[in-house]
């Protein structure tokens, strides 16, 4: 598929299962948020209205207030679905922090495998509670197909990274979640699990792409967290997870031969107001819907932008 856009110096476009990247020259990158969606690796049949202005804009929330934990890639946030910003070295490495039991790693619980990534995980363990302490679950950023779990012995033994960057790494991502925790805590949530990328800028360790989004993390409401424990009940979420919980009801969980659901009209209207929801009670700001911008006017301010911080 061709790019939507025609930048100033632009010299590369890769168009991922969620987001479109347009290098820029050596040194920059203007990355577009779209409205799909994707589940279990797979991009599904229909957008969902303003997800990648929620996206961008969590995103660009959370990128400007933890830059005293580690550098990152963005400069400006110049439209409600675009940043521009460092193109770096990406690590192809997708950093996990699990505070609670959820997702994949419940999954491999539930059969008794009591280990992901080379990380032990405690036996005795109630889907939804906390870990006695945050672990750190890599997996493989696949550039089509599926992630793999892969254990940081092994990034290392692959040259994937060194030892030192490595640790790094696992320790930016912890101090990342710490940060995300509180962040959520004071609002109401919990920070379950989420997700990082890592790149290298100018030979340092930067992070990369979204941040606590409702697409790379987990949150859960803390009111009636205890109480749906008590009866046997999950969380109420903020975050894909009730995607993915209504694909698996619907038969759906990427395999092979699988035919992936279609949204009727009412869930399409609601999946659009919970990623809202979760951008309002995780940012504490009202959104506010943007038309997309025409064409002429993002190639103009993007090179606009591009001068500016080449000089």
């Amino acid at each position: 598929m061709n790019p939507e856009y025609h930048f100033f110096e632009q010299n590369g476009f890769y168009r991922g299962k969620v987001r479109e990247v347009y290098s820029i020259g050596t040194e920059f990158l203007a990355m577009k948020a779209s409205n799909r969606i994707s589940a279990f690796d797979h991009i599904l049949p229909q957008p969902i209205p303003f997800k990648g202005q929620v996206l961008n804009q969590t995103a660009w929330y959370f990128l400007e207030k933890s830059r005293h934990i580690i550098p990152n890639w963005a400069l400006e946030s110049p439209f409600g679905n675009i940043t521009f910003g460092y193109r770096c070295t990406p690590i192809p490495v997708e950093m996990v922090v699990r505070g609670y039991l959820d997702g994949h790693a419940s999954r491999l619980h539930a059969q008794g495998i009591y280990t992901i990534s080379g990380v032990a995980m405690q036996s005795h363990l109630e889907k939804y509670r906390p870990f006695a302490s945050p672990i750190v679950t890599p997996t493989t950023k696949a550039a089509a197909g599926h992630d793999e779990d892969i254990s940081a012995s092994d990034i290392v033994k692959q040259g994937i990274v060194s030892k030192e960057v490595y640790q790094q790494m696992e320790a930016t991502a912890l101090a990342l979640y710490a940060f995300g925790r509180k962040e959520a805590e004071e609002k109401g949530l919990i920070l379950a699990d989420t997700k990082y990328e890592f790149g290298l800028l100018h030979g340092k360790l930067c992070l990369m792409d979204e941040i606590h989004t409702p697409d790379s993390s987990r949150y859960y409401l803390k009111a009636g967290y205890e109480e749906n424990l008590s009866k046997g009940e999950a969380p109420e979420q903020l975050s894909k997870e009730f995607v993915r919980q209504w694909l698996i009801s619907e038969g759906f969980m990427g395999k092979e031969g699988q035919a992936i659901p279609r949204m009727d009209p009412d869930r399409l209207e609601f999946t659009g107001r919970k990623y809202i929801s979760l951008f309002e009670q995780v940012t504490g700001q009202l959104f506010q819907p943007e038309k997309e911008a025409e064409k002429a006017l993002v190639e103009e301010k993007i090179k606009a932008l591009t001068l500016k911080y080449k000089g």
